[in-house]
């Protein structure tokens, strides 16, 4: 299983450059501002169809734990940071905005992102609820993963995010990757079981 190895800063100096490198390719040098990333790689691919695209976060302290937080309208769900891409958003600049919406969280380098996408199907609740909240009928969510290290301060967590959206999270902890999987709901077991597999180099973890 392969991992796509990224080294694009979000918070740098105006003169920084970052590289990108996807797989063994030699991708050139690119510039980019703020949280803007323009480089190219496999995010751009076609998901799959009859899901919503949508990009997970797993994003790690300097210990190697991981983010989790638990939903205000499901407070024994805890899950790992996720949103839908905007239409003709890169996946990889919708996991940016999204982890500065839920969490406030701007000091972060994506580091590795899973090179293909993974989906879940909604149980039948959810999917009758989230479809008449969209307006929409998709049987699951495909989704872009990817790996942020954390180089800030813990109290630039917060759970009213940017202010831009609606708060999600009721409250947060960094957690190993067993716990991070034992506390997600069933239907996003296997995904997150495949994301943390595929992160474990950066997690030291055995799963």
């Amino acid at each position: 299983m392969g991992v796509c190895i990224i080294t694009s800063i979000l918070r740098i100096s105006p003169s920084l450059n970052s590289s990108c490198r996807i797989s063994k390719s030699k991708a050139p040098l690119r510039r980019f501002n703020a949280n803007r990333i323009t480089c190219s790689s496999s995010s751009m691919d076609s998901s799959p169809p009859g899901y919503r695209r949508n990009v997970g976060i797993c994003l790690i302290n300097s210990d190697n734990k991981v983010f989790s937080a638990s939903r205000l309208d499901i407070p024994e769900a805890w899950q790992m940071p996720q949103g839908g891409i905007d239409e003709s958003e890169n996946p990889r600049d919708a996991a940016i905005r999204e982890l500065r919406e839920e969490t406030g969280v701007t000091s972060a380098e994506i580091i590795a992102e899973v090179p293909h996408w993974l989906t879940y199907d909604f149980p039948p609740d959810v999917r009758e609820k989230l479809n008449r909240q969209w307006g929409s009928d998709w049987k699951g969510q495909a989704q872009k993963w990817f790996l942020f290290r954390f180089t800030g301060k813990d109290a630039e967590i917060n759970l009213l995010g940017d202010g831009t959206e609606k708060p999600e999270f009721g409250e947060w902890s960094w957690l190993s990757p067993e716990q991070v999987l034992d506390r997600a709901v069933e239907f996003k077991k296997s995904v997150y079981k495949e994301v943390l597999e595929v992160f474990s180099s950066h997690l030291n973890s055995n799963l």
